[in-house]
């Protein structure tokens, strides 16, 4: 029996984000200069093919300082950025400690501190529970950030002083959701200051824009990356809100479930930003086994961003 043929559109930018290349290179640096182990707090990014890679040349993951046995061994902090409470501690506990949180959410914490240093009332746009949002929150004294999500969110908000009052967001929402949330604060708030540049990411708006370009022709969107990955699961959702019939969200080419894959002509492919292109294809050659595929890459625009890593790991060398 011949295959039947099925397009796939690679959507690009796609997968990982100069925040993750720094986050995943600041491990196997620490590693490469001080040897095993090195200490990571929270996964470096969310997937879990990363993390285990990192596990098997030698990082520890914790979620807490208190699980680090005392010594000097590096101790690395994940890509979302931590409270201020953590780097203290570490401090505290004398531990060599490395920053890997992405610029651009290190940018949201320092605005969020000069708001606050300049007496306003500050609102976080972003999801309960994501380390992200626990990180910003954990740069000011407990109190001073509400935490909102949605329109509904903000048309309830009760404020101290609407003439005292920012708002900052997490680098990794929907870019459309965002906007409606804004909107609403702008509205009900005239004098609301924001972030000079949008805090949203230009990596997450790169995706969610390649996915909008090719939603509408699609019978699928698969996005390649964990179910804890907000730039991931905010990449499904645009996927459908775009005219795509159905999202889907995996992992790994094992977890599909090739019963509800039948019949597709034209499926479209992406990858979150803690996501290797290894998984990438990896699901077409998963497709391959099932279908005639022909790939064609849809570029939207190219990205040539890049961090630099921490001074303390461009300035030391290698043990001999």
């Amino acid at each position: 029996m011949p295959k039947p043929p099925l397009t796939i559109l690679l959507a690009a930018p796609r997968g990982f984000c100069a925040g993750v290349v720094r986050a995943i290179d600041i491990v196997e640096r620490a590693l490469e200069l001080y040897g095993a182990p090195v200490y990571v707090r929270h996964e470096i990014v969310h997937n879990k093919y990363v993390v285990d890679d990192l596990k098997a040349k030698g990082a520890i993951f914790v979620e807490e300082l208190d699980e680090i046995p005392d010594g000097d061994r590096p101790v690395v902090f994940s890509a979302h950025g931590v409270p201020k409470a953590v780097p203290a501690e570490a401090r505290r506990r004398a531990m060599f400690q490395i920053d890997a949180t992405c610029p651009l959410v290190t940018k949201v914490h320092m605005e969020a501190q000069r708001h606050f240093g300049e007496g306003l009332e500050i609102v976080l746009i972003g999801h309960k529970g994501h380390p992200e949002v626990i990180g910003t929150m954990g740069q000011l004294p407990q109190g001073a950030v509400t935490l909102i999500e949605t329109v509904a969110d903000a048309e309830a908000l009760t404020v101290r002083d609407p003439q005292k009052l920012a708002f900052v967001t997490q680098t990794t929402l929907s870019v459309d959701d965002t906007k409606d949330v804004i909107a609403e604060l702008q509205r009900r708030f005239p004098s609301i200051r924001g972030p000079i540049k949008e805090d949203i990411c230009y990596a997450t708006t790169n995706r969610q824009d390649a996915v909008k370009s090719i939603a509408g022709k699609i019978d699928l969107l698969a996005v390649v990356g964990a179910p804890n990955s907000s730039n991931s699961k905010r990449l499904v959702e645009v996927g459908e809100k775009g005219g795509c019939p159905r999202g889907l969200l995996v992992q790994r080419a094992a977890d599909l479930d090739w019963t509800s894959l039948q019949g597709l002509r034209c499926i479209g492919l992406t990858a979150g930003a803690s996501a290797p292109e290894v998984l990438v294809n990896e699901i077409i050659d998963a497709f391959r086994a099932h279908y005639d595929v022909s790939v064609e890459k849809v570029t939207l625009r190219e990205e040539n961003v890049s961090f630099k890593l921490p001074r303390e790991l461009r300035e030391s060398q290698p043990a001999a």
